[in-house]
């Protein structure tokens, strides 16, 4: 066996176990947090001079950050199943567009948008909806700071909804075969390669699908989300 290389008695956990494990965990962190977070208020309360009272209101600015991000990924986690509802294609689109303006208001002027939607309608719980074309969004942003420009298309094909989001990439050397479906394989701080798991599971649970491939001839990596179309 080379070295680094897992053992053959390593423990195949499976998927379900793990987001138990880590909300658990989540849980039992944030009750902690909680516990700091009302300390330091109650410090806050005693503190007389300025310059402490800085400090403490700094200190709570912290704890809370790690609950915020904590509550973060346990929404990455979510399995909840959507509640549908009809919903205009348009609107949705439009809803995402405003919402991407307001929560990243430096990068959503790269955003080229091409929308080909007239009255059609779609059956999507749409704030779930919302969030696995923000996520498309955020990843992208968070990989090529540097981009000029992103193309987005939201259209209707074969009697499908389909939004594309097009992403330059110079140096893409990652396998497509599997996107989405490889939760933890690609950590940073901050970050843990729950996006596109969490992207994939809502398209799946609206009864649609993710993908991806690389057109190596335009250096362009292309997502795609499918959602069908309500009847």
């Amino acid at each position: 066996m080379s070295p680094g290389q897992p053992s053959s008695d390593s423990p195949n956990v499976p998927w379900p176990d793990i987001v138990k494990f880590i909300r658990q965990l989540g849980h039992d962190i944030r009750n902690n947090v909680n516990a700091v977070e009302l300390q330091s208020a109650y410090l806050a309360e005693l503190a007389e001079e300025k310059e402490l009272k800085d400090e403490v209101k700094r200190l709570r600015e912290m704890v809370s950050e790690i609950g915020t991000s904590l509550q973060k990924l346990s929404a990455a986690l979510g399995q909840n199943g959507p509640t549908p509802i009809s919903y205009p294609a348009a609107d949705f689109i439009e809803d995402v567009r405003q919402k991407l303006a307001r929560d990243f208001p430096n990068e959503a002027t790269k955003v080229n948008w091409e929308v080909q939607l007239k009255a059609e309608k779609l059956q999507i719980d749409p704030l779930m909806a919302q969030q696995a074309l923000l996520e498309l969004f955020a990843n992208a942003f968070r990989h090529e700071r540097n981009v000029q420009e992103i193309k987005a298309r939201a259209c209707i094909d074969s009697g499908n909804f389909v939004f594309e989001l097009f992403e330059p990439k110079t140096k893409f050397e990652l396998s497509t075969k599997d996107w989405g479906r490889e939760p933890l394989q690609h950590i940073s701080q901050g970050h843990y390669g729950l996006g596109l798991n969490r992207v994939r599971m809502i398209a799946e649970a609206h009864g649609g699908r993710l993908g991806a491939e690389y057109d190596r001839a335009t250096s362009t990596l292309v997502t795609k989300i499918t959602l069908p179309k309500a009847a």
